[in-house]
Parts: C-alpha cells; sequence; structure tokens
C-alpha cells in the first residue's frame, strides 16, 4: 500500500484503547472501520478476519500488543469475502505461509474468483447523504478498490476448525454472501457474528443489535431470514464486524434486532 495511506489508516488509532480482552483469551479489536479477532490458548493463536488492506500495520499492531508473534497464526478464518474483512489475508499468506481458512460456499470469493460485494450501482444514487459519502470515501482510502484476493485460501473441515486455539465452530448465515458464516466460541460463550448481524456501522444513527444496510447484503430478504441458524445457539458475549462488543445473551440480541 502507498506509505500516505498507511499514514492516513493508522493516524489516532491506539492499540491500548481498541483492543479489549470480553472473555479470556479472546481478544476483539475495533479498526478503524471493521473488527477482527484475535484468540489464543495454550496451543497458540488464530486470527478471525483482518480489516481493510490499509489495516495491515494495525493488525500486526494488535497481535504484538496482546504479547503474540503475526508470523505464529495457525491460521486467519474469514467469516466472509469482503474487502473490509480479508484486507490482511493475503499478506498473512504471502509473507508467513498462514492458512487462509473459509467456508466452502465462501471460497470462491476469498480467492477473488467471484465477487460479491457492493459496487458503484448501489452506492452512487446514496451518495448525496454525508454518511454514505463519508463511508465510501474511508473504504477507497482504506483500498477497497485494490485488495489483493487470498489465492491460497483454501475451505475448512468441521475437524480442522476444532482443533484450532478456540476450536471454534462455523454457522452458515448466508445471505449477506452466500457462504457469510458466524463461528461460535462455545468453551469461552463467545459469539463471532462477522456481518450476519451488526452493532454499529458508519452508515447508521444506532448502536446496538442491527442488521447493515440492505445494500451491503448479496440477497438481503435471505440475510434476514437466515439468522434462524443462529436461534437456540448459547453465548453470552457477542462480537460483530462492525460497531462495539456486547455482553448479552445471543437470544435477546436477535430479539430486540434492528432491521
Amino acid at each position: 500500500m502507498p506509505p500516505n495511506t498507511a499514514r492516513r489508516q493508522t493516524s489516532g488509532w491506539q492499540a491500548s484503547s481498541q483492543v479489549s480482552e470480553p472473555a479470556p483469551g479472546v481478544f476483539f479489536v475495533e479498526g478503524p472501520a471493521s473488527n477482527w479477532i484475535i484468540v489464543k490458548d495454550q496451543s497458540g493463536f488464530i486470527l478471525i478476519d483482518s480489516g481493510y488492506p490499509a489495516d495491515r500495520t494495525l493488525v500486526i499492531e494488535s497481535i504484538e500488543h496482546v504479547g503474540l508473534v503475526p508470523s505464529d497464526a495457525q491460521a486467519l478464518l474469514i467469516t466472509h469475502g469482503h474487502a473490509d474483512h480479508t484486507g490482511s489475508a493475503a499478506y498473512f499468506s504471502d509473507t508467513y505461509g498462514t492458512p487462509v481458512l473459509c467456508s466452502p460456499e465462501e471460497l470462491r470469493q476469498v480467492q477473488g474468483v467471484v465477487k460479491h460485494q457492493i459496487g458503484f450501482a448501489q452506492v452512487l444514487p446514496r451518495a448525496w447523504n454525508p454518511r454514505v459519502f463519508r463511508w465510501a470515501a474511508h473504504a477507497i482510502a482504506a483500498g477497497s478498490l485494490t485488495a489483493k484476493p487470498a489465492t491460497a485460501a483454501r475451505a475448512w473441515s468441521v475437524e480442522e476448525l476444532r482443533g484450532l486455539p478456540g476450536s471454534p465452530q462455523a454457522i452458515v448465515v448466508s445471505g449477506h454472501t452466500p457462504g457469510n458464516v458466524s463461528l461460535l466460541l462455545a468453551a469461552v460463550d463467545v459469539i463471532v457474528t462477522g456481518d450476519s448481524f451488526i452493532t454499529g456501522h458508519a452508515l447508521s444513527r444506532h448502536t446496538g443489535p442491527q442488521m447493515l444496510h440492505r445494500m451491503f447484503h448479496h440477497e438481503p430478504v435471505r440475510a434476514v431470514a437466515a439468522l434462524e441458524a443462529l436461534a437456540g445457539v448459547d453465548a453470552s458475549v457477542i462480537l460483530p464486524g462492525h460497531g462495539p462488543a456486547l455482553s448479552m445473551p445471543l437470544s435477546d440480541a436477535l430479539a430486540s434486532l434492528r432491521i
């Protein structure tokens, strides 16, 4: 990335205030526009999502902030293949040989073969809205249009996930993208929702459980209906792809969700 872009994105961001530990061994990192999670136990650590391409230095800083070495990551798990979640995937794969893993249904997008992402056709008619304009300007500055796909990514298996730090369990919540998932860390009562639902966003005036604006979803109606996959899942800590972490039962969050 150009040096000036890196400086622009890191300006004002500090790991000391943006990294929290809402559950033992689970570190929630609030990036400039999207979040990522570090999960560690006695066997090592994994990374879940990785911000925009220009957030790479922040991803590395956050890992080092919690006393870990970026090259030691056992895997980088991707909740879905949008550029604000896959920004460091190619770098980790190419530089450290980190396995980049996603759901089988999302693999082609993470590899860059297909693209299910918002484009100019959805943004331009709404660009008069200052919130949309500011979001779009940040996304472009953060490298969304030039994001490098993780061509070496591969699909995970249930057994492979179970053997990783935190023993994550993937729950497919399709609609935002075809292979979008949430990840359950059952041992610590945590659900990583990614963009299945969020708690805040640059386009939203509200904080709390909510869906992203419909223009971000590949299939908006399905994205809402697919939340049924989370019904009955036990978790009391919610870590979204956008917005702050929540300490509340997942069932309560779903019941109060803004559509």
